[in-house]
C-alpha cells in the first residue's frame, strides 16, 4: 500500500465545488438524507480548512437520489425506475445497491420509504418479465443488444444471467423490511417473483441438464459472450449455482462463481426468514433454508483450496471437476465482500487467508501505483483500480489504519471531478472511466457513514 500522507496533509485541502444539482433540479429530495449530509460535513470540516472528504461526501452520497431515480405511482402502488447513471437502463444489482445506503433513514422519512418500496415493486415486475435478465428498460422500447442470440424481449436492455442480480432483489427486500417493518411490498406478485427466483436458481444448478438459458453476442470482446454454444464452460453438478456472467457483466471462465454463490446462501436464508415471519409459509421457508445449506456445503467442499503461500483460501470460480480460478474482481459480490454480504465474519481464517492473497500480487487484478493500490477488473484497462473495490475493502476491514488508507486513496481518486468513477489509472486519476456511476458514489457515502458511526460508538464507550 502506498505510504499515507503526513498527518499535516490530512484532510487534504478542498479544491472542489459542490457538484450536486441545484435543489429544484434534483430528481428526489430526502430531508433525512440532507440532514445527515449537513451533520457529516460539519464534523469533517475544520475552521479555515475545508475538507475535500466532506465535499466528496456531499456530492457522492445523495447522487442516486439527485440524478438517477424516477419515482411514480402505477395502479396505486409506488414504482421507481433507477438508472445506473450514464446508462439509461435499470440493472437489478445496481438499483438495489444504489438505494441500500439510504435504508438507515427510511423509517423516519416516509417519502424515502415509498421511493425504496417503489424500487422493490419495480424489481418484482422485472423478475416476472424474465428472471434470466440483468438489465431492463423503462418500458418495451427495445435494446441496442436486441440481436444477441438469446430470448430477448422488448422490455430487456440486456440478458446476461448473473446469479447476484436475483440475490440483490432479495437483499433489498429483506433490508427494507428490517429497516422499516413495512410489508406492503410483499404481496402475491412479490411471492410469485421470489418463488420464480428460487426455481431459476434451482434450474441453474444444472442437475438435470443445461437448462433453457443460453447467450451469445457477435463481438470482438471475448468476455461479452458465453462459450460452448452460449451455455458456458462445462460444469459437474455438485450443488453450486451456475452464473454465466460476473457482476462486472463479463463472462465467467468457470460458471460456478463463488462470490455469487456466497450471496445466494445469504439471500436464500433471508428469503426463508421473510416467508416464515411475514408470509407464514413454513414449507417454502424450509425449502429455501435447505437450498441455502446445500449451496453452502458445496462451497466448502469445492471452493476452499490450498494456495502455496496463503494456505486455505476461497477460489473465485470453479467447475466442479477440480478446475479453479484464484483471483478477485472489483465488482460486488466479490470474495473481498464476503463479510459485507453476511456470508462469513471478517475474522474467519479462510477469509483472512483469501483477503491476504487478493490484496497482493498473487491476485492478477491487484494493482499498486502512485495514488492508490487496489483491485481492478478484466472489464476495464489493466492498471486501473475500481473505487468500488477500495470502498469494499474499507467496509470489510476491522483495522483503523487500513480504513483510513482506503479513504485517502478514494479522496485521491476523483481526478478533480468531486465524484467516484468506475475505474481510474493507478498513476493518474484524471484518466478514468464513467464520470457518472451512482453505485460507486453511494457506496462511498456508506463507507464515510460507517467510519462516522464507529467513531461515535467509541466516543460514547460502546463496542
Amino acid at each position: 500500500m502506498p505510504k499515507p500522507a503526513a498527518a499535516a496533509d490530512w484532510p487534504p485541502p478542498n479544491p472542489l465545488a459542490n457538484g450536486r444539482p441545484a435543489p429544484d433540479r434534483r430528481r428526489f429530495r430526502s430531508r433525512a438524507v440532507d440532514a445527515a449530509i449537513d451533520r457529516i460535513h460539519a464534523k469533517l470540516d475544520q475552521p479555515g480548512k475545508p475538507s475535500k472528504l466532506a465535499t466528496l461526501f456531499d456530492n457522492c452520497y445523495p447522487n442516486t437520489l439527485d440524478t438517477t431515480v424516477f419515482p411514480d405511482m402505477i395502479d396505486g402502488r409506488p414504482d421507481t425506475f433507477v438508472i445506473t447513471g450514464d446508462i439509461d437502463a435499470m440493472w437489478l444489482r445496481d438499483s438495489a445497491a444504489q438505494v441500500e445506503p439510504y435504508l438507515r433513514f427510511a423509517a423516519e422519512d416516509a417519502p424515502l420509504r415509498q421511493l425504496i418500496a417503489g424500487v422493490i415493486n419495480r424489481q418484482t415486475k422485472c423478475v416476472l418479465i424474465d428472471p434470466y435478465a440483468n438489465a431492463f428498460n423503462r418500458g418495451p422500447t427495445g435494446s441496442p443488444w436486441a440481436n444477441d442470440k438469446t430470448e430477448m424481449k422488448p422490455e430487456l436492455h440486456e440478458r446476461k444471467f448473473e446469479v447476484d442480480s436475483l440475490c440483490y432483489t432479495i437483499r433489498l427486500a429483506h433490508g427494507f423490511w428490517k429497516a422499516t417493518g413495512d410489508t406492503s411490498c410483499f404481496d402475491a406478485e412479490w411471492q410469485r417473483a421470489t418463488r420464480l427466483i428460487v426455481a431459476t436458481l434451482r434450474v441453474m444448478q444444472r442437475k438435470h441438464g443445461l437448462g433453457p438459458y443460453h447467450f451469445q453476442r457477435v463481438t470482438d470482446r471475448a468476455q461479452d459472450t458465453a462459450p460452448n454454444n452460449g451455455f458456458g464452460a462445462p460444469t459437474r453438478p455438485v450443488g453450486l449455482i451456475a452464473s454465466l456472467f460476473r457482476p462486472s457483466d463479463d463472462a465467467c471462465v468457470f460458471p460456478f462463481l463463488i462470490p455469487s454463490n456466497m450471496m445466494a446462501v445469504v439471500a436464500l436464508r433471508q428469503l426463508a426468514e421473510m416467508y416464515r415471519v411475514i408470509i407464514k409459509d413454513t414449507v417454502f421457508a424450509a425449502e429455501a433454508e435447505a437450498f441455502a445449506a446445500e449451496v453452502d456445503a458445496a462451497i466448502k467442499a469445492h471452493a476452499i483450496v490450498d494456495h502455496p503461500r496463503h494456505g486455505r483460501v476461497y477460489a473465485f470460480e470453479v467447475d466442479g471437476y477440480g478446475s479453479q480460478l484464484l483471483m478477485d474482481d472489483a465488482n460486488a459480490p466479490s470474495l473481498i465482500s464476503a463479510p459485507y454480504l453476511g456470508y462469513c465474519r471478517a475474522s474467519d481464517p479462510v477469509y483472512r487467508n483469501t483477503r491476504a492473497m487478493l490484496l497482493s500480487n498473487d491476485n492478477p487484478w491487484y494493482f499498486s501505483g502512485k495514488y492508490a493500490d487496489g483491485i481492478g477488473s478484466l472489464h476495464t484497462i489493466p492498471g486501473h483500480i475500481w473505487p468500488l473495490a477500495i470502498i469494499m475493502r474499507g467496509l470489510t476491514s476491522t483495522d483503523a489504519g487500513e480504513i483510513e488508507a482506503t479513504l485517502r486513496h478514494l479522496v485521491a481518486s476523483d481526478g478533480g471531478t468531486g465524484f467516484m468513477h468506475e475505474a481510474f489509472d493507478k498513476d493518474d486519476p484524471s484518466n478514468f472511466s464513467r464520470p457518472w456511476f451512482a453505485w460507486a458514489n453511494g457506496l462511498f457515502g456508506a463507507l464515510v457513514l460507517k467510519v462516522h458511526d464507529t467513531v461515535n460508538r467509541r466516543r460514547h464507550g460502546s463496542a
